[in-house]
């Protein structure tokens, strides 16, 4: 099947199979290796992209599903300079090993620019979805507080 969609602000278009998931497209079809499998079972979130602005677990969805969809990775996050979560991730050690990384990033940009000032508590409920085997979460909660507190949180960047 031919599946054409917008991804960080691309046009690309393929020839998938059908069973393709959209992690393994993005991935293995378009290089954008950013985007981490993790458990293949939608528990651990590092997959996460944004589709339409919502962050979306990529295992869980066809390439052929994403059929017309604008998609975000983490390559497309940051447009000149990092994307406030990205920075307030750095500023404040949001990461250990980095495997989950992106995916704890495009899900509190989705979560930021639901809800710019959520509390600890939201924070935590707007990540369960997301996984860390190293950092305790303390340290990626209090970098989405902190972008939080940066100026209002862009929309992903869209290259041209």
């Amino acid at each position: 099947m031919r599946v054409s969609l917008t991804v960080n602000g691309k046009l690309r278009e393929s020839e998938v199979e059908p069973r393709l998931l959209l992690v393994h497209f993005l991935r293995d079809v378009l290089g954008l290796t950013g985007t981490n499998i993790g458990c293949d079972t939608s528990s651990c979130g590092a997959c996460t992209v944004l589709i339409g602005g919502d962050s979306v677990k990529s295992c869980t969805m066809l390439a052929v599903q994403a059929d017309g969809t604008e998609i975000t990775t983490i390559e497309g996050l940051a447009g000149e300079a990092l994307h406030p979560v990205q920075e307030a991730f750095r500023q404040n050690h949001g990461l250990q090993c980095g495997y989950c990384t992106p995916g704890m990033v495009m899900a509190a940009a989705s979560l930021l620019a639901e809800q710019p000032h959520p509390s600890e508590e939201e924070v935590r409920a707007g990540l369960e979805g997301n996984l860390c085997r190293c950092t305790g979460y303390h340290n990626i909660v209090k970098s989405v507080l902190a972008a939080a507190d940066m100026a209002p949180v862009p929309a992903p960047a869209v290259a041209s």
